[in-house]
């Protein structure tokens, strides 16, 4: 059912991808301006004349995001006549083109007019949101095919607060990741998992240092705080296989964001451990992301079961 629509999802869902990528390359490799202060044209040219590797970079990231445009618009099209029945469809498809125009709008603004730092480290978190749509209305292209039944799902109220929370929370780790790449700070501490490991602990000495060590410290509570929640899913979620192997998955991927965030350093900025890591934290808040429309199902199931059982003890 929907063969078609599920491929093409995938595809979408690849090459937002891609712009999440691309645009912590530009970031990464300072090719922001690659084309100038000019947009969409590279330094006022339809066809440049001048090429460089930043330029290459750069255009390369808007001919992608461009092409995503194209296909998040067809996408949510298709969806919405194809799986309009599905209570979540029209609201992500609104969201995912929203946000889509939204991280363009801002990208545009980043190379036309000057902005600061922590501005522009909003742009990331705005990707990975639309990012975050696209990828669960593929998810729910999939599901079309009922394999496994989530809206049966039975979620405590404590798992419901670490879900909401930690996703939360994610989206500020970040955010200060972001920071860190903005502010060129990403190689300010030499060393890992403190700035300078010595036999005596110190302090960190400038503002770069504290947005380095701040994004570090965040990033160890959000790992520690899912394995917490894993441990949970595993002792007490066995049966419900999306909640039980969702966190297993979310546990190997925080725990490979903290790995190459520290490769990262070690390495002098590898470039390419460093988009692993722009990866990896992707996937882990598309899978937060993924627990929250869980969520919302499972408030409505709730809600219909108080409605059922009210409805019983009245007809006894």
């Amino acid at each position: 059912m929907h063969r078609g629509l599920k491929w093409f999802a995938v595809l979408t869902t690849l090459v937002m991808t891609g712009v999440l990528i691309g645009g912590a390359l530009v970031t990464k490799t300072g090719s922001s301006l690659g084309c100038g202060r000019t947009w969409p044209l590279c330094h006022g040219e339809w066809i440049p004349t001048q090429i460089t590797p930043e330029l290459i970079i750069e255009l390369t990231h808007r001919l992608v995001s461009g092409s995503a445009g194209i296909l998040v618009l067809g996408l949510s099209i298709w969806a919405w006549k194809a799986i309009g029945h599905k209570r979540e469809t029209k609201l992500l498809a609104i969201l995912s083109v929203s946000f889509l125009l939204l991280q363009a709008l801002i990208g545009a603004a980043a190379v036309m007019w000057p902005q600061s730092d922590f501005v522009l480290a909003l742009h990331f978190g705005i990707s990975l949101i639309s990012f975050a749509t696209v990828f669960l209305l593929t998810l729910l292209i999939f599901e079309v095919d009922q394999k496994f039944d989530t809206k049966r799902l039975i979620i405590d109220t404590r798992m419901k607060f670490h879900i909401i929370g930690v996703t939360i929370y994610c989206y500020g780790v970040v955010y200060t990741g972001a920071l860190v790449r903005h502010t060129d700070a990403s190689l300010v501490c030499r060393d890992w998992p403190f700035c300078v490991n010595s036999n005596v602990l110190t302090l960190p000495s400038n503002p770069y240092e504290w947005i380095q060590m701040g994004h570090r410290l965040a990033a160890g509570l959000i790992f520690i705080w899912i394995a917490y929640i894993t441990i949970l899913a595993v002792k007490h979620y066995k049966h419900q296989k999306v909640i039980y192997w969702g966190w297993i998955i979310a546990f190997i991927i925080v725990t490979m964001q903290v790995a190459a965030g520290a490769v990262v350093v070690l390495t002098s900025l590898n470039i390419y451990v460093a988009l692993a890591h722009a990866f990896f934290i992707a996937c882990l808040f598309a899978i937060l992301s993924y627990f929250i429309m869980l969520l919302t199902r499972n408030k409505i199931a709730a809600e219909a079961n108080s409605k059922l059982e009210a409805s019983k003890k009245i007809s006894n």
